[in-house]
């Protein structure tokens, strides 16, 4: 059982890391031409938050409201 403002909360953070990591991702490839090391290290990194809020989506579909 978890409380309506903690699943909010989580709701939040996952649409945050999901659009934040699409946002370094892009911006990782975009930089990419000027500094390889760069573009691929922000890539990379949006990379692993996109994965980490997909990860969260799944926690989030497990867990149940408080009745």
């Amino acid at each position: 059982m978890t409380a309506p403002q903690t699943l909010e909360r989580m709701h939040q953070l996952i649409w945050a890391l999901i659009y934040g990591g699409l946002l370094t991702l892009v911006l990782g490839l975009a930089t990419a031409r000027a500094d390889e090391v760069l573009g691929w290290a922000l890539s990379a990194v949006g990379g692993v938050l996109v994965a980490v809020g997909v990860v969260l989506i799944g926690v989030r579909s497990r867990l149940k409201p408080d009745a």
